[in-house]
């Protein structure tokens, strides 16, 4: 793998991990554009561990406020809003784990996420703010966060879309679902970094790594400020055409045997 290979797949994960068209789909057709199939899980991890640096600097103040106040509800919100991830990750990951390194559902699955994109955006404006969300708003968006465990569902597109249903006014249902984000991350990270210990290794330069891990952090920042602003005055259907257009490609690719 070439530094400049790394480089734009951190790219990639920067950019796709917060705009609502799924890093995980992403990724893989990355990987495969670049005959990169087998690009290790070490590289993998440290590009998701840059946009976990990114969301946690954004969200540095009120992070700390979490951790000066533990019990608050803010953090009783976040802790909801994160089971349902968990427990579909305990549940299901072989299956899914599976399913993700087939690529073979990522075209319906970038038509699905369009869809759900399209629905939200329809939906008239809400006025809750993030002092308004409740527990069931936190939990129904949770779920819609574990539904993006499939590859190409996007994580941060069905979460927004879920705050879009609870009525949250649009910035803030870009707001939590990035703040969401910490947790589920983390989380993938971990369930990643047990890989290593289990799995063969592949050799990646430390170059390699470190300029991946530092163009998804960086690109992952621009994404976060940038969705959030966009959010406020934008329509989310242009990233639901995106997906519908890539996803009738990959389909065509893959039933032509293209791909």
């Amino acid at each position: 793998m070439s530094n400049l290979q790394s480089f734009i797949l951190g790219i990639i994960q920067g950019l796709t991990e917060f705009l609502p068209i799924s890093s995980t789909g992403h990724l893989y057709l990355g990987r495969h554009l670049f005959h990169l199939d087998d690009a290790g899980i070490f590289l993998d991890t440290m590009l998701h561990i840059g946009t976990l640096l990114a969301v946690m600097i954004v969200y540095k103040d009120i992070l700390w406020k979490m951790v000066r106040k533990p019990f608050s509800r803010l953090t009783g919100i976040m802790i909801i809003g994160t089971l349902p991830a968990v427990a579909a990750g305990l549940l299901f990951e072989d299956f899914f784990d599976s399913i993700s390194k087939s690529g073979i559902t990522i075209g319906w699955e970038f038509l699905a996420t369009g869809v759900v994109l399209w629905l939200a955006d329809g939906v008239k404006n809400g006025s809750k703010n993030l002092e308004s969300i409740s527990y069931f708003d936190a939990f129904f968006i949770g779920a819609f966060q574990a539904a993006a465990i499939f590859p190409a569902l996007s994580r941060s597109g069905l979460t927004i879309a879920a705050g879009l249903f609870r009525k949250l006014d649009r910035e803030t249902a870009a707001y939590f679902s990035f703040l969401l984000s910490i947790p589920a991350i983390a989380g993938g990270v971990v369930f990643q970094g047990k890989e290593l210990f289990t799995s063969q290794v592949e050799t990646v330069t430390l170059t390699s790594l470190m300029t991946g891990t530092v163009s998804s952090a960086l690109f992952g920042y621009f994404a976060i400020v940038g969705m959030i602003n966009f959010l406020k005055k934008r329509s989310l259907k242009i990233f639901a055409w995106y997906v519908w257009i890539l996803g009738a490609l990959i389909l065509t690719l893959q039933y032509t045997h293209l791909f």
